[in-house]
Parts: C-alpha cells; sequence; structure tokens
C-alpha cells in the first residue's frame, strides 16, 4: 500500500489523515523556530536564568509541555467545532493581558529591586509554592521587608538557577493566542480526523513539534549564557537572572498594555509589515512580532548590559586587576 504525502505548509488543503499529523508537527517545528510571540520571550527569559544548557533544554521541554496540552485541547474542541469562541480578537487581547500578567508576575520574583508594588501575602505563597523559598524562610522575610537583594540572595548561593517550573504555566496560558499556525491546526487538520477519539492529535503534534524546537533554542540560549568570557559563575548568574527580571517584567508590560491596545482597538491586529517570505511568522510582521523584538532584542540587551555592569561591579570577574 502506497501512501501519498500531500505536504503544504503555507496553504494545506484538502490533506488526509497522515499529512495532516505530518503538517501538524512541521508547522509545530516552524512555529517554534520563527520570532513568535507565544513562545520565544518566556523560552529566552527562564533560559538565559538557568546559565547551562541543560537547564535551557529543561525550560523549553517544560514551556513546551503545557503549551501542548492546551492546544490538545484546542484541538479536541476544534474537532466538535466548538473552537471559534477562542479564535476572536477579544480572545487574542485577553490572552496578551495574561501573558503579560503570568511574566510581570514571575519577574517580580527574581526583581532587581525590593521596592516595587506587590502583596507579601501572595508573594510568600507563590514563593514557596514555586520552590523559591521554604516555608518559614528567613530569607523570604528579610526580602519583604526589603532588607536584601531577592534577585541575588537566596537560601543555596547565588549560582542557583531561577526556578523554571512556572513556565509550564506561561505555555498553557500562551496556547490560547492564535494566529496563521493555529489558524490551520483548528479549521484544516483537526477537522479531518476520523473520530472524536482523535481530534487531539494535530494539536498535540503540534505543540510537539514546538516542543522540539523550543528545547534546541533553549539550549542554544542556555549554552551562551554559560560561556560568557571574563566572568565568573557569580558573575554569569547575575546577568543571567538580570536578563530573566528584565524581560519577564517589562516583557510582560509590554504584552499587558498590547492586550489592552486590541480590547480598545481590534484593528490593530490587522495592521502587518507584508514581506515577500512566504513562511508564517515572517510574511506579515504585526503586533505580535514587534512584541517579540521589544521583549527579547531590546530588553533582552538592556537587560544583559545592566547585568553586566553590575557583575563587574561586585567584582564578579576572571580579569586580575592591576596593581
Amino acid at each position: 500500500m502506497i501512501i501519498w504525502l500531500i505536504i503544504n505548509l503555507w496553504n494545506p488543503q484538502n490533506v488526509d489523515v497522515i499529512s495532516a499529523l505530518v503538517i501538524a508537527y512541521l508547522l509545530g517545528i516552524l512555529h517554534g523556530v520563527t520570532p513568535d510571540e507565544h513562545t520565544w520571550p518566556i523560552t529566552f527569559s527562564y533560559s538565559v536564568g538557568t546559565f547551562s544548557a541543560k537547564g535551557g533544554a529543561k525550560t523549553g521541554l517544560i514551556f513546551s509541555s503545557g503549551f501542548t496540552l492546551q492546544r490538545s485541547i484546542l484541538s479536541e474542541l476544534a474537532y466538535l467545532a466548538l473552537a471559534g469562541i477562542f479564535m476572536t480578537t477579544t480572545a487574542f487581547g485577553v490572552t496578551y493581558i495574561f501573558v503579560g500578567l503570568a511574566m510581570t508576575l514571575a519577574g517580580i520574583y527574581i526583581a532587581k529591586k525590593g521596592g516595587y508594588f506587590h502583596w507579601h501575602y501572595l508573594e510568600k505563597k507563590l514563593g514557596e509554592i514555586s520552590g523559591i523559598h521554604e516555608k518559614g524562610s528567613e530569607l523570604q522575610k528579610l526580602e519583604l521587608e526589603h532588607k536584601i537583594n531577592p534577585a541575588y540572595v537566596n537560601e543555596k548561593d547565588i549560582t542557583k538557577p531561577v526556578p523554571v517550573k512556572l513556565a509550564f504555566i506561561h505555555g498553557f496560558i500562551a496556547g490560547f493566542g492564535f494566529g496563521a499556525f493555529a489558524l490551520i491546526v483548528y479549521t484544516v487538520l483537526a477537522p479531518v480526523m476520523p473520530n472524536a477519539y482523535l481530534g487531539w492529535l494535530p494539536g498535540a503534534l503540534f505543540g510537539l513539534g514546538t516542543l522540539t524546537a523550543q528545547v534546541m533554542f533553549g539550549t542554544l540560549f542556555g549554552t551562551w549564557l554559560s560561556r560568557m568570557k571574563n566572568l565568573t559563575m557569580e558573575g554569569i548568574a547575575i546577568v543571567g537572572k538580570t536578563i530573566t527580571k528584565t524581560v519577564l517584567e517589562y516583557g510582560g508590560l509590554a504584552f499587558i498594555i498590547g492586550g489592552i491596545a486590541i480590547l480598545l482597538y481590534p484593528p490593530l491586529l490587522t495592521y502587518n509589515i507584508v514581506t515577500p517570505i512566504y513562511v508564517h511568522n515572517l510574511h506579515t510582521l504585526g503586533i505580535g512580532f514587534f512584541l517579540v523584538i521589544l521583549t527579547v532584542v531590546i530588553f533582552g540587551i538592556y537587560g544583559y548590559k545592566q547585568g553586566v555592569k553590575l557583575a563587574i561591579k561586585l567584582g564578579y570577574t576572571t580579569k586580575r586587576k592591576e596593581s
């Protein structure tokens, strides 16, 4: 028996079940590789906070697991013709807001300064649940009293990576965002499944494709930071944590503002710069693309520079001082 695969990643139509599953996985890889506001900011921010290849890979895996779970659920709903409620401008704007809130709240826990708007009870509970602090921690008490710097002090040592458990929640929330990739999965691939028992499969394979790419990128981000020259391990840790808190805090605020703007002015989603590159996420550059650039590139570079300055100031450098 010969199986013919019809692979069209740009505009698949009239595909069979096998082709749909292969396309879903390949689209997931493409989704993870191209600049996407639902993946890159989270993977980058947490990966550099682990300052290791292994930690970066783990970040990509944890984030994409949550993303895959959500996409599987939406794929099943799409098969049952119930996904339309999540494919609206309102849902898009609300997703941005929740993604931004999740990023900002996570950034608070590794913030550079203690003076910020916060709720001590909530911080205390989230700190214990996420593993940042143990219950009854004296250091957490001092942090909440703003007597020590929470970004660079913890129960063990300064080289302890930032916790990445919350990346799973980020991934699940981010999965509610939709774009060209999601529209293909929900309106073309999921409906061709033979029965409701398999309706979730295209979304799952799409998520696994994204996971493949995100583990790779997480590894690269973590490796890049771990190989910084002229800084000790403590210095690298400071740089990584500074980038993480900067991208999460300021990037989160950017997403919240973007989400509110979309809710107030829905046509904002239709404003795009069209390029000759026929690859989704690269052919039309809209608000999502520029949020990626702002969050990962601009805030990332700013956090990197601030982290390096602080590491040098604290003396965490391998260069010997001239006598």
